[in-house]
């Protein structure tokens, strides 16, 4: 019967040779060290696994990463998941430079349950062995884990591994009823094919669970794939995750080369992002100050991602020890969601600087007010429940976002933040599509924002029956799809003056009037049309023979807009208009003829009408148009019966 699996992972770190892989051998007794090569040389190069039998039973997931500086980024990509951390310093050498980034890094990822392991205890004395839990305390202080135990080891006597033991299982006691769960993701530290089975993955799992048969989604790139099989310690298993070490055994990726760096994710979890907002500190071993603009490398779960800092405080660098608040803007797609840990290190990937936490996974390009955008992202730090995803919402260049997005984002359960969002402060919308949510305060601010534009448009165009709704979308200071955008005017309209006809908004207060000079210009159209009769000056030709300047040509087609609202004229094609009583006589000739004689040709229409052969097929096609006619080959019939 497979034994049950504890949802907590215990990693190794320490500088080089400090007794990191024999430590586990003798724990476990299972080897981690994998490659070729990392057993030639007796080093770590890359990533180990193993798992550590619980006195009840349980197993815990192991990591042991490697030591050495040159493959600190196959550390960092362990080093995400760790739960517990065992810090191992060689009795003989103390404490060591790798020592130091090590720890850094730890404190940086936010892990706080650790014992320091000090290795090779056979080789020293008593009197060394307090000089090293000096140097560590020492050293572990003004970090995360400054009150964590030293306990002395020899993994070649088996000196002080029991009360090891015994500690490990002290601090996971309980650890898996204080996890917080949101989305499953598994960032890939492993993928390999193995001959009859297809494709594995393996990796730490965050958030929720993963089962056999579930669809996910690879990111960045979107592909979609499908669990075959799961398994932990290799025992299979119907579903595994939160915490736990994974290994995936999947379908629908033949045409997909998976790597380190990638996710898998729920397939509700669909985007990824290109610049976020963090809570930054910069650690002591940084030696310079982190400046605004500066390249870096930004490390979160197994990925590795160029970038470059802005800072967000009123001052162009941060100090080490200092903290703040930045905006990271990388130049490939990473996947990040908020309370996200990460570790920055100079563009070089030689000195580990930092690190922090994400708040806002899906930032603004534009911040300003700065001030302003500074509080909301430290309200997002601070707080729970319905004031942070208030305050994240605001964040957004989206005016809303569908409970099932928010949830991604928070990484938190959809049922909890459908709860938060029945709280007064938020408002349900209709996207089109979907349902989505935004803030009281988003929404007066885009009521108000379009009734101003609105206002404005009238001012400067007094003649113009309306602002077109695109053109009024593109304005908006929040991104609004052109399929939501009705649904969002109408309600707007239901609660203020705003009125929408077909395209066109306006403000229920305006009517278009012609006075002044444009109403001494639409009487001049109107005589002008009127002696035209049924052959009319096109737009060019009418503004010709008004004497119009060159460019008055835009004065007449805003004045012959508002003449065709009036009902004075009539637009019959492009650049072509008649006056009323033309338009009325012409259609009362048609529709007297159709009654007497059932059909007429154009040619037969012109001769009715003694205008040309072009007004006469004009105003045929728009009364077809306008529901008048029928064609019926060269032929027009009525059709139906006309007042």
């Amino acid at each position: 019967m497979p034994s049950a699996v504890a949802h907590a992972i215990i990693g190794t770190a320490g500088h080089i040779d400090h007794g990191k892989t024999a430590l586990i051998r003798a724990l476990t007794g299972q080897e981690t060290d994998r490659l070729k090569e990392e057993q030639e040389r007796g080093i770590s190069i890359d990533l180990g696994f193993a798992f550590f039998t619980l006195p009840d039973g349980t197993r815990a997931g192991v990591v042991d990463v490697p030591g050495h500086e040159r493959f600190i980024r196959n550390m960092l990509a362990g080093a995400h998941g760790i739960d517990l951390v065992l810090f191992t310093v060689a009795a003989d050498d103390g404490v060591m430079p790798q020592s130091e980034e090590h720890l850094d890094i730890l404190h940086l990822l936010g892990v706080s349950r650790g014992i320091f392991v000090v290795t090779k205890a056979d080789l020293v004395s008593a009197d060394r062995l307090e000089e090293v839990r000096d140097e560590i305390e020492l050293l572990a202080d003004g970090t995360q884990l400054a009150v964590a135990p030293t306990i002395a080891v020899s993994s070649v006597t088996g000196a002080g591994l029991e009360e090891l033991r015994g500690e490990i299982a002290r601090q996971l006691v309980g650890f898996d009823a204080r996890r917080a769960t949101g989305v499953f993701r598994l960032p890939l530290d492993r993928a390999f094919t193995i001959k009859g089975h297809g494709t594995i993955v393996t990796g730490t799992a965050m958030g929720a669970e993963v089962r056999v048969g579930q669809k996910l989604r690879v990111l960045p790139g979107g592909e979609e794939v499908r669990v075959r099989g799961v398994q932990v310690h290799s025992e299979s298993v119907p579903s595994a995750g939160r915490c736990q070490r994974v290994a995936l055994n999947l379908t629908g990726t033949e045409r997909l080369e998976l790597r380190r760096g990638q996710v898998l994710a729920d397939d509700r979890l669909d985007f990824t992002t290109s610049r976020f907002d963090a809570w930054l500190e910069i650690r002591p071993a940084a030696r310079r100050p982190l400046r605004n603009h500066s390249r870096l490398r930004v490390f979160v779960g197994t990925s590795e991602i160029l970038g470059r800092v802005i800072l967000l405080e009123e001052r162009d660098e941060l100090a080490p020890k200092e903290r703040g608040l930045v905006q990271i803007v990388a130049e490939q797609p990473a996947v990040l969601l908020f309370g996200d840990r990460f570790v920055i290190r100079d563009e070089t990937n030689v000195r580990t600087l930092g690190g922090g936490i994400v708040l806002n996974p899906i930032a603004r390009r534009s911040r300003k007010p700065l001030a302003a955008y500074r509080d909301r992202l430290a309200i997002v730090r601070a707080a729970l429940g319905a004031e942070a995803v208030e305050a994240l919402l605001n964040l957004q260049e989206s005016l809303a976002l569908p409970a099932g997005r928010l949830a991604c984002l928070m990484n938190r359960p959809l049922g909890e933040i459908e709860g938060v969002l029945s709280d007064a402060r938020f408002i349900k919308l209709s996207m089109g599509d979907e349902e989505g949510f935004t803030t009281r305060s988003k929404w007066e601010e885009l009521k108000k924002f379009t009734l101003a534009a609105l206002g404005a448009h009238h001012r400067e165009a007094p003649l113009s029956a309306g602002l077109e709704m695109e053109s009024l979308r593109t304005r908006l200071p929040y991104e609004v799809s052109a399929r939501a955008f009705r649904a969002i005017v109408d309600r707007i309209g239901r609660e203020t003056e705003l009125v929408r006809e077909e395209s066109l908004l306006r403000l229920k207060s305006h009517k278009v009037k012609l006075g002044g000079d444009a109403g001494e210009l639409g009487a001049r159209v109107e005589a002008a049309l009127g002696r035209a009769e049924f052959q009319p000056p096109d737009l060019k030709q009418l503004a010709e023979l008004l004497g119009l300047a060159p460019g008055g040509a835009a004065q007449l087609r805003t004045v012959l807009a508002a003449m065709e609202r009036e009902g004075r004229v009539v637009k019959i094609a492009t650049d072509l208009y008649f006056g009323r009583t033309a338009l009325d006589a012409a259609r009362s000739r048609l529709v007297d003829y159709l009654g007497t004689h059932g059909e007429i040709t154009a040619a037969i229409y012109r001769d009715l009408l003694g205008a040309s052969r072009k007004f006469a097929i004009a105003l045929l096609d728009y009364f077809d148009h306008s529901g008048v006619t029928t064609r019926v080959g060269d032929q027009r019939r009525l059709r139906a019966r006309t007042g």
